[in-house]
């Protein structure tokens, strides 16, 4: 924990939530001792899932979205005020080594500052992995966790083999039908109907292979503002909403929310089943606190989208900052 005490509060209730939604759900996981699996439709050795549908095809069609040089940055900055799932936390520090009382080195006098980050990699704007979420030890591809996941790091699906992403994004404006006051509430699910409604609204013809979709829900001016409500539920797509994504064989899904997911979870539903979905059983990628506002500012809804990944060895998650350019 950071020592924040709003953030320790905040942490509280971010679990005290999730569990009391997993608690009065059905059980949606394996029972101890099994495994799910579900092989990669690319083979025993794919670690990228979805991201096969990002062909060179695909990216250069993407491309001819760019007419004006708008570029968009959708990630928002990472600081140890970020409201984040518990109990992660984030800081810099910064040093000045050897340079205490003016102390500087060589005839130029040179000084410099240096840099220690303390934290998550799961904080502020990030993609999910596909090593960070199971079923019942199992991860996607079949891997199981005691045989690739290392207090050292992950031996397998670490954010460093995620390709340089560059095609498609579709931003899909939640608010502008679903939402009260400029947000989406909480415990509203996008499924079939709202995620075909919102296209059709905003004149979207179709979702493709390989595309990245984002909803747009309006949750990110709770940051700063009402930490407690961000981190401890949000609206967000629903179970039949992501197999529904799958199906169209998207290369990622995001949201600009802390867990892309509706909390509290469906009825039913697990807790994150929607992350099981489309981790676990179908590769897909996740984007957290996506910024999509400036986008909807000026009514962008489709764009090219570029995203390189830190290439952090056996890292489960990555802070980014993909930009989409119109």
């Amino acid at each position: 924990m950071s020592g924040n005490p709003g953030r320790c509060r905040t942490a509280s209730l971010v679990i005290a939530a999730s569990a009391a939604c997993l608690l009065t759900s059905s059980p949606a996981l394996a029972e101890p001792g099994t495994t799910t699996c579900a092989p990669s439709r690319w083979g025993k050795d794919d670690q990228i899932g979805s991201l096969n549908y990002v062909t060179p095809a695909k990216t250069l069609s993407a491309s001819r979205l760019i007419t004006r040089g708008k570029t968009y940055a959708l990630g928002i900055q990472t600081n140890r005020q970020t409201p984040a799932f518990a109990p992660r936390h984030y800081s810099v520090v910064v040093l000045q080594p050897d340079q205490v009382n003016g102390v500087t080195f060589g005839p130029t006098k040179l000084s410099y500052n240096d840099d220690i980050v303390m934290g998550w990699n799961g904080v502020g704007s990030q993609i999910d992995g596909l090593g960070h979420v199971g079923t019942a030890g199992v991860y996607y591809n079949c891997n199981r966790g005691e045989d690739f996941a290392k207090a050292t790091g992950l031996t397998r699906l670490g954010v460093e083999t995620i390709p340089p992403i560059a095609t498609r994004v579709i931003v899909l404006d939640m608010v502008s039908f679903l939402g009260k006051d400029g947000m989406v509430p909480e415990g509203t699910a996008f499924n079939r109907a709202e995620i075909e409604n919102a296209m059709a609204r905003q004149g979207i013809l179709g979702i493709e292979k390989g595309d990245v979709v984002l909803f747009h829900t309006g949750w990110l001016q709770l940051i700063g503002k009402d930490d407690r409500r961000y981190a401890t539920v949000e609206p967000g797509l629903g179970r039949e909403g992501a197999h529904y994504l799958v199906e169209k064989g998207v290369a990622a899904v995001g949201a600009d929310n802390w867990g892309l997911e509706v909390l509290p979870f469906e009825k039913g539903a697990g807790m994150f089943e929607v992350h099981q979905i489309l981790l676990q059983q179908n590769g897909t990628f996740i984007l957290e606190a996506m910024n999509t506002d400036e986008m909807i500012r000026d009514g962008v809804y489709e764009a090219f989208f570029t995203l390189g990944t830190p290439r952090i060895s056996g890292a489960v998650q990555g802070i980014v900052n993909p930009v989409a350019i119109k």
